[in-house]
């Protein structure tokens, strides 16, 4: 918060009545937080006590609870407090486990997969997709943020002149030409959005796209060109596990350094500060998609220079993720289903435009959530165009920073939902799907509400 209001530690500590040195080890976690620290903080930075409240191992008690829920047996659960007392004492041995746990999911997918493939007698590819596991998990430990690849990008694009341009793709397609010798053609077809051809220096990209994305096509090739050392740095510092994951991370990392191309961080940053983060406005400056506004703006988490903290997802019309970055507290399900009552759901059946909602999780946390279906024209009457839902939010201290929450009632009760129902507390919800693996439950002999049990508690 110090940090998104760009106060430096003197003149946090200063209005906070401590020393910079007693406030800097508070942040590195290295000092207790007294009780009139505690109430300093909420006061100077207009917060509920609540939202300050957050436990370090967070993250890491959640993922730990989810994967235990994931494997549940009929013996006693894991209690939430014997979670937390192993993510807090052990956290090196709590990532063990998750890490033989995405293993154990892998092999027994891997399973499944080999028996469906023997009583269908063909191939199955959907083992293809475990890397982008691997991936999602790299990105999200790195908080959606990479340094030297942003950096990079924010002076490439003021050496190229992206910041002032009319057309960022007229501006791309120049300096294709004039620096690699490389023509840009649009003469791909079907589902191709970009080929290039080495030998003829011919870069190919669609017609049918947009002029954002074919604008975004040829960043990629740029920094695919230009930045190809510090993308293969990143990757050879990540650890991943198989040949399959790097290509992918290859490519999510020139995505990446494209998309800080195009909208370089200090300009993007600052402009949404002043139109509140109103991505139609975002897109219509920089020339960019919506998808990309919103992403991009879930990478603002710059040392000494961050942005509002967010999370962004992409969901299908099935409700299933297939992208997902948070610089949040908020959680996104990994081994299922997404809670139905988060307004990604309600926008999929929804005309354009934004569904806002005031939503609280179970750790008590409010977030402003925003959803919007965008569509990707396929080319073609004989082919179905794309569908996705866009949801982005920030946690409810931020709201006033989105042009979103205008007319919204942020201190109106708000939609309580959760991460999946196998895991959330929540006793009382009619849209619960499946009982809580960790708690007891009652099913009355004589009576049938909605949701055919109870949840005991304790």
């Amino acid at each position: 918060m110090r940090e998104a209001r760009g106060w430096t530690l003197s003149v946090s500590a200063q209005e906070l009545g401590v020393s910079i040195s007693y406030l800097s080890q508070i942040e590195a976690n290295q000092r207790p937080v007294t009780a009139r620290i505690f109430a300093a903080l909420s006061d100077t930075f207009g917060v509920a006590a609540a939202a300050l409240d957050a436990d370090d191992g967070q993250r890491l008690v959640a993922d730990l609870r989810e994967a235990l829920a994931d494997e549940a047996r009929a013996e006693a659960p894991v209690t939430l407090s014997e979670i937390r007392q192993v993510a807090i004492q052990s956290p090196a041995f709590a990532r063990r486990y998750l890490d033989l746990h995405r293993a154990f999911r892998r092999l027994d997918e891997r399973l499944k997969l080999a028996d469906e493939a023997v009583g269908l007698d063909e191939a199955v590819a959907a083992s293809a997709l475990l890397p982008y596991e691997e991936v999602r998990d790299f990105f999200n430990d790195k908080n959606n943020y990479i340094d030297n690849l942003d950096r990079a990008a924010e002076a490439l694009a003021a050496e190229i002149g992206l910041e002032d341009a009319a057309s960022s793709e007229a501006v791309l397609a120049g300096y294709l030409r004039d620096r690699h010798r490389t023509v840009v053609r649009l003469d791909a077809r079907g589902d191709l959005m970009r080929r290039f051809d080495p030998v003829n220096r011919v870069l190919s990209l669609n017609p049918a796209q947009s002029t954002e994305t074919r604008a975004f096509q040829m960043a990629y090739h740029v920094v695919a060109q230009e930045l190809s050392d510090l993308i293969e740095a990143e990757l050879a510092q990540a650890g991943l596990l198989s040949p399959e994951a790097v290509d992918v991370c290859r490519v999510g990392l020139g995505n990446y350094a494209a998309g800080a191309l195009v909208m370089p961080y200090r300009s993007f940053m600052q402009t949404a500060r002043e139109l509140r983060h109103d991505v139609e406005q975002l897109s219509l400056r920089f020339h960019t998609s919506l998808e990309q506004t919103c992403h991009r703006l879930s990478t603002l988490q710059r040392p000494g220079e961050r942005g509002v903290p967010m999370y962004f997802v992409r969901v299908d019309a099935a409700g299933s993720i297939t992208k997902r970055h948070s610089a949040t507290r908020f959680r996104f399900a990994r081994f299922g289903g997404t809670c139905p009552l988060w307004n990604v759901h309600e926008a999929v059946g929804a005309p354009a435009g934004f569904q806002v909602q005031v939503a609280e999780m179970p750790d008590g946390v409010r977030y402003l959530c925003m959803a919007r279906t965008v569509w990707k024209s396929s080319g073609s009457y004989l082919a179905k165009d794309r569908r996705y839902v866009l949801g982005f939010g920030c946690e409810l201290q931020y709201a006033d920073a989105f042009v979103y929450s205008a007319g919204v009632d942020l201190r109106a009760e708000p939609e309580r939902i959760g991460v999946s129902c196998r895991i959330c507390e929540r006793e009382d919800c009619a849209q619960r799907a499946f009982p809580p693996v960790d708690k007891r439950l009652h099913v009355p002999a004589h009576e049938r509400a909605v949701v055919p049990f109870k949840v005991l508690k304790g």
